[in-house]
């Protein structure tokens, strides 16, 4: 199955006030990224276990472990959870960035060190969050 029709069917399988405002974000970040790589995480590990929520992922960066293993993984995440969205900006090494940054301006949402949860798109400020994601997205690009 292609990842865009992955993302299609993930979005479109939401309740309805999550999947208008999955779909919004999602065409806001195409906006924002637009060369940016796509993924598709199902939320399963190798062995077919549910270990996350599914995600929708933009652009690309190599996460360095202390072991010295790599792995390839997307720089952004959007996921619909159980009270609403979460919007996930992995990579940031200074985890209190996002919440020093963005959590008093952001609006009606939990900021933590790599992850931005609200219950809707209304609660929250779009530009603030687009800030969070350009400088989320650059921090990752120029390591």
């Amino acid at each position: 199955m292609n990842i865009p029709y992955q993302i299609k069917a993930y979005i479109n399988s939401q309740p309805e006030s999550k999947r208008v405002d999955l779909e919004t974000l999602h065409n806001r970040i195409l906006q924002l990224l637009p060369k940016s790589r796509l993924w598709f995480f199902d939320g399963k590990d190798e062995k077919g276990k549910v270990v996350a929520n599914p995600n929708i992922g933009y652009g690309f960066q190599t996460i360095h472990y202390a072991d010295g293993k790599t792995k390839d993984f997307y720089q952004l995440g959007i996921s619909g959870n159980t009270t609403g969205i979460s919007v996930y900006i992995m990579g940031i090494q200074d985890k209190n960035y996002l919440p020093n940054t963005y959590g008093k301006t952001i609006g009606k949402a939990n900021v933590t060190g790599y992850c931005i949860k609200f219950r809707t798109l209304k609660d929250i400020n779009l530009e603030i969050l687009a800030e969070a994601i350009q400088d989320g997205v650059e921090k990752t690009t120029t390591r």
